[in-house]
């Protein structure tokens, strides 16, 4: 079914109608109840600080929240959560955070534990280039210029094995 069939078909239903259909789709699918849940009750502090212990967790592991010990250095877990604010709709300040905040964390690691695994100066590069593609698409370049540069300052202080890409990223934003 086409967009404009789906609207041709809602502007025959009555508003009784309507209502029945969209409470019976809250009922059914998880994701039509979370989108109705957020834009309700947005609490995005919450959804911040949550998202960010778990974060956090994937590279100093908590006792109470995993019975692991071990760190997993899983980029996917900020991207699944940076995927699902996009789909709510969180604040692009929010989530331009949570994008640094993720490879903030991956580099307070990094500069305690030797990292030997080229794929994970791969995927925390991809991190650092959809952040700054993110956040410049977003307008919000000016707030989060500093937190950009230290992350950038980091690599090199680490001696990464891609430093030079990140310094590719940064010598574009100077325009």
């Amino acid at each position: 079914m086409s967009k404009r069939d789906l609207k041709k078909y809602l502007s025959e239903l009555s508003k009784e109608q309507l209502e029945e259909q969209i409470i019976e789709l809250y009922e059914k699918f998880s994701p039509v109840k979370v989108f109705y849940n957020f834009v309700f009750n947005p609490k995005e502090e919450l959804l911040l600080q949550e998202c960010k212990l778990k974060i956090s967790n994937e590279y100093f592991p908590i006792k109470k929240l995993s019975r692991r010990s071990k760190p997993k250095l899983r980029r996917s877990v900020a991207q699944k959560f940076i995927k699902h604010f996009i789909v709510l709709g969180v604040d692009p300040f929010i989530i331009a955070d949570v994008m640094l905040y993720n490879i903030e964390i991956a580099q307070t690691y990094s500069s305690e534990n030797p990292i030997k695994q080229e794929l994970f100066y791969k995927s925390m590069f991809n991190s650092f280039e959809q952040a700054t593609d993110f956040i410049i698409s977003n307008g919000i370049y000016g707030e989060f210029k500093a937190r950009i540069s230290t992350i950038h300052q980091e690599t090199l202080n680490q001696k990464w094995i891609n430093e030079y890409d990140f310094e590719r990223i940064i010598s574009r934003l100077e325009f």
